[in-house]
C-alpha cells in the first residue's frame, strides 16, 4: 500500500496519466517519455523523501527511487493502467543523441536485471573452475553454465522482443525474427560451410551464414524494418486480415533480408565497432581507465551510460571479453568511498544513516543514493569520488584488467575477471585499483571533503538557552493534538527514529483530532490521510503522521477536513481519525511530528518530552 501511495504521488507530479506516453524502470529509476515536460513538477516530486532525486536527460523524465523501484512500478501500471510501451516515439522530440539514448535504455532496461544476474553466475562458475571446487565435465556445472549462458546465447529472440515493443512492432514477431537467427537449422549451416566452396541461395541470391548466437546489433536492426513494414502493412490491409496477414508478411520479408543484408552488414559494422574500441584502448589504457573512472558517475546522473551499454555487449559478443566493465569498478567504489567518508566525519544522525544504506547499495553496483543522497549535495566528495576512481581504474588499465560475463560493476565483478586459465595478476590488479579508488575517497572526503558547518558539534545547552531567549532566533511549533510526549528516537518506526525524515518529537495521542501546529498552507495530504504535510508562513515544512504503518489502513478511520492548497491558521482542525478503531486494528498510534527541512535550522528542539501535551501548545523550537 506504501507504494501504492508513492506511485500514485508520483503519477500526479509527472502531470497524471494522460501525460505520459510511456513508462520503463531500471535498477533504481522510473522513466518516463512524458508529451510535456512543461507539466510536471519535478520540485514536488524532489521534496517527497521515497524519491532520492529527478533527473532529465535522454528525452526521459527519470525518477530516481531507490532499490524497490521495481515494487513503485508495479503499483503505478496496476493503478492507473499505465504500460511500459505506448509512445512509439511520437515524434521526433529531442536530439538525435537524446533519442539514441532513449531508445537503447527502452530495449535493454527490461532485462538488464537478470543480464546482470546471468554474469553474475558466470563470474561464480569462473571462480568455482580456479579453485578447483568444479570442473567443466561434471553435471552441476553444465546445468549452471547452461542457465547462466542461456540469456547471452538467446540474446537474439530476447532483444528482438523489446526492441520489437520499443520500435512500436508487434514484439512476438520480432522475437521470432530473433528465433530464426539462431535457429538450429542455421546455426548448423554456419558450421558446416566451407570455405571457398558454393554456398547456399535463396532465389538465386547467395546467402552467408553467420552465427548469430548473442549477437546485438543485427536484431535490432531487423526489429527496426519489421516494425516499419507492420505500419505500412497495417494501414493497406483490411481489417479482417491484419491480425495474420501483417505477420506473414514480415516474417517472409524481413527474415531473408535479415541474412542477406541487415545480417551481414551489423555483423560488419559490430566488428568495427569493436576493433574501434581496441584501438583507442590499445593506444593508452591508462588513460583510457583514468578517463572512465572519473566520468562514469557523471554519465549515470544524466542516464547518458545507456549508450555505453551496448558497446560492452558487443565486445561480449564480437570479442568474448570485455575490457571496460572493470574501469567501472573503482568508479563505482570510489563513491562508496566517499560516502564512508562522510559517515565517519558527519556529526548528523540522518547523514549517518543514509550513508550506511547508500555503502551497502554501493558495493552491490547501486550507486544513485550514494550519489543523489550524500556525495553530490556536498560537491566535495562526489568529486573525491570520481578523482579516487580515476586513480583506481587507471591501475586496472595498465594491467589490461579484463571481463568475460557481462554485468553491474559490483563486488561480483571481481568473479568476473577471472581468466579462462585461472587467477593472474589482472585479477590481483583490479583488487588493488578498487582498494585505492575507496581509501583515496574516503580520506579525501574524511579530511576535505566536508564543510566546517557540516561536521561543527552539536549545540551546547548554554547556547541553546541564549538562542531560545532570543526573540529574532527561534520559531515556535504548537502541538497539533493532546497526548503525551516520547523522544523520536523512541518510536518503533526506524526512518523516523534515526531521524532520515527530520528532527522533531512523537506525541502518543489522547483523542482523535490534529489541528495546525502553526499558520500556513497544507503541502500534502496522503491518499489514506494518515499523514499530512504543512509549510508555515516561516517557512518551516512540518509532517505529522498519524501512527505507525497505518497507511496499511487505506484511509480507512481517518476523516480529512482540508485538502492540499488549504490555507490555514494555528488550531483549525485538519483532521479525525477514529482512536479506538485504529487500536482495535492492531495499529501503535504514536504519532510523529517531524521538521522536514531540519537542516535549514540550527536544531530542533523538542519541549516537554516525558510528558502530556495539549493542542496548540508549544511543542517544539527551531533555532537559526
Amino acid at each position: 500500500m506504501e507504494y501504492r501511495t508513492l506511485a500514485d504521488e508520483i503519477l500526479r507530479r509527472v502531470g497524471g496519466k494522460d501525460n505520459v506516453n510511456s513508462v520503463v524502470h531500471c535498477a533504481t529509476r522510473l522513466r518516463f517519455k512524458l508529451k510535456d515536460t512543461r507539466k510536471a513538477d519535478a520540485a514536488g516530486l524532489k521534496e517527497n523523501p521515497g524519491v532520492i532525486m529527478v533527473v532529465e536527460s535522454g528525452g526521459q523524465f527519470q525518477v530516481v527511487i531507490g532499490n524497490h523501484v521495481g515494487a513503485v512500478y508495479d503499483a503505478l501500471v496496476k493503478g492507473s493502467a499505465l504500460s511500459e510501451s505506448g509512445d512509439d516515439d511520437t515524434g521526433d522530440t529531442g536530439s538525435l543523441f537524446a533519442r539514441a539514448i532513449d531508445v537503447i535504455s527502452g530495449i535493454f532496461t527490461p532485462f538488464i536485471g537478470i543480464m546482470a544476474a546471468s554474469g553474475i553466475l558466470k563470474g561464480f562458475l569462473a571462480l568455482a573452475l580456479a579453485c578447483g571446487w568444479m570442473v567443466p565435465e561434471s553435471g552441476t556445472y553444465k546445468v549452471w553454465f547452461a542457465a547462466s549462458d542461456a540469456m547471452f546465447y538467446f540474446f537474439p529472440l530476447v532483444i528482438g522482443y523489446t526492441a520489437g515493443k520499443k520500435f512500436g512492432g508487434n514484439p512476438f514477431v520480432t522475437m521470432m525474427i530473433g528465433g530464426a537467427m539462431v535457429h538450429p537449422l542455421m546455426i548448423a549451416a554456419f558450421n558446416a560451410q566451407q570455405p571457398g566452396a558454393q554456398g547456399e541461395h535463396f532465389f538465386g541470391i547467395p546467402l552467408v551464414f553467420i552465427n548469430y548466437a548473442s549477437s546485438v546489433i543485427p536484431v535490432i536492426l531487423a526489429a527496426w524494418a519489421s516494425s516499419w513494414l507492420e505500419k505500412r502493412a497495417m494501414k493497406i490491409l483490411p481489417g479482417a486480415l491484419r491480425n495474420f496477414i501483417t505477420p506473414l508478411i514480415c516474417l517472409m520479408v524481413i527474415v531473408p533480408l535479415t541474412f542477406l543484408v541487415i545480417g551481414p552488414v551489423a555483423t560488419w559494422a559490430s566488428q568495427q565497432l569493436a576493433n574501434g574500441y581496441q584501438f583507442v584502448y590499445h593506444v593508452s589504457p591508462m588513460v583510457a581507465g583514468a578517463f572512465m573512472g572519473a566520468l562514469w558517475q557523471v554519465c549515470v546522473i544524466f542516464g547518458l551510460h545507456w549508450g555505453l551499454v551496448p558497446l560492452m555487449i558487443n565486445n561480449f559478443s564480437v570479442l568474448g571479453h570485455d575490457t571496460m566493465l572493470p574501469l567501472l569498478l573503482p568508479a563505482v567504489m570510489g563513491q562508496v568511498g566517499a560516502v564512508a567518508g562522510v559517515m565517519l566525519r558527519t556529526k548528523d544522525a540522518r547523514t549517518k544513516a543514509l550513508a550506511g544504506s547508500a555503502i551497502s547499495a554501493g558495493i552491490f553496483g547501486i550507486t544513485e543514493p550514494a550519489v543523489y543522497g550524500i556525495t553530490l549535495p556536498h560537491r566535495r566528495p562526489f568529486i573525491f569520488g570520481c578523482i579516487g576512481g580515476a586513480l583506481g581504474a587507471a591501475i586496472l588499465g595498465y594491467f589490461q584488467t579484463t571481463a568475460y560475463s557481462f554485468g553491474f560493476a559490483s563486488i561480483f565483478t571481481f568473479t568476473q575477471i577471472i581468466p579462462p586459465a585461472g587467477f593472474n595478476n589482472t585479477v590481483t590488479a583490479a583488487i588493488a585499483g578498487t582498494l585505492v579508488a575507496i581509501l583515496f575517497a574516503a580520506l579525501a572526503t574524511y579530511f576535505f571533503g566536508m564543510k566546517e558547518e557540516a561536521v561543527a558539534p552539536a549545540v551546547s545547552e548554554k547556547a541553546k538557552a541564549e538562542a531560545i531567549q532570543a526573540p529574532r532566533g527561534k520559531t515556535l511549533i504548537a502541538s497539533p493534538m493532546s497526548g503525551s510526549c516520547i523522544a523520536l528516537e523512541a518510536v518503533k518506526d526506524p526512518t523516523f527514529a534515526s531521524g532520515l525524515l527530520g528532527k522533531g518529537v512523537a506525541i502518543v495521542p489522547v483523542s482523535g483530532r490534529v489541528v495546525s501546529p502553526v499558520d500556513g498552507t497544507v503541502v500534502s495530504l496522503f491518499k489514506t490521510h494518515h499523514a499530512i504535510g504543512i509549510e508555515s508562513e516561516s517557512g518551516a515544512e512540518i509532517l505529522i503522521h498519524v501512527g505507525i504503518d497505518t497507511v496499511k489502513l487505506d484511509g480507512k478511520f481517518f476523516t480529512p477536513h482540508v485538502a492540499v492548497d488549504a490555507v490555514v491558521k494555528q488550531g483549525d482542525l485538519l483532521l479525525e481519525f477514529d482512536l479506538q478503531g485504529i487500536t482495535d486494528a492492531g495499529y501503535d498510534l504514536t504519532t510523529p511530528v517531524i521538521v522536514t527541512n531540519s537542516d535549514d535550522y540550527l536544531d530542533v528542539i523538542p519541549a516537554g518530552v516525558g510528558q502530556d501535551a495539549r493542542e496548540q501548545t508549544p511543542l517544539l523550537t527551531l533555532l537559526r
